[in-house]
């Protein structure tokens, strides 16, 4: 089983994600904050994380740059889901290690396509 970390400080935002990738499949644990986003991170390791840029007391980006910097999760693909729709605020996102960037309103179809297909990568990069 997958395990996928939603971490976004909107709760109807949350629900969606949650609704739109139920699998018997994933895990899927939430946060409405960085911290505890890294909370859970750093007690349960998971899969996918999806993160919202612009949360209370740590910020998407902070959060990718402590995955980054922690060997244990620098394997972890991030998705940043944000409504900084601007190609800097991209580029930031890519220079802290961001695999998919997804700009509010998005599709949930696509964001789900995205995670599968980073979850069958990591699968072939650990069995290879």
């Amino acid at each position: 089983m997958k395990t996928i970390l939603v971490a976004d400080d909107e709760e109807d935002l949350r629900a969606l994600l949650l609704m739109t990738l139920e699998d018997p499949a994933y895990r899927l644990v939430q946060a409405s904050d960085g911290e505890s986003a890294l909370d859970l991170i750093f007690a349960d390791p998971p899969d996918v994380v999806i993160l919202d840029w612009m949360m209370p007391k740590k910020n998407g980006l902070d959060v990718a740059r402590v995955m980054r910097n922690d060997p244990r999760l620098q394997h972890v693909p991030i998705i940043m889901l944000t409504a900084k729709d601007q190609p800097a605020d991209q580029e930031r996102g890519r220079e802290v290690g961001v695999c998919a960037y997804f700009v509010k309103p998005f599709s949930p179809l696509r964001l789900l396509e995205t995670v599968q297909r980073l979850l069958a990568q990591a699968k072939v990069q650990t069995s290879g």
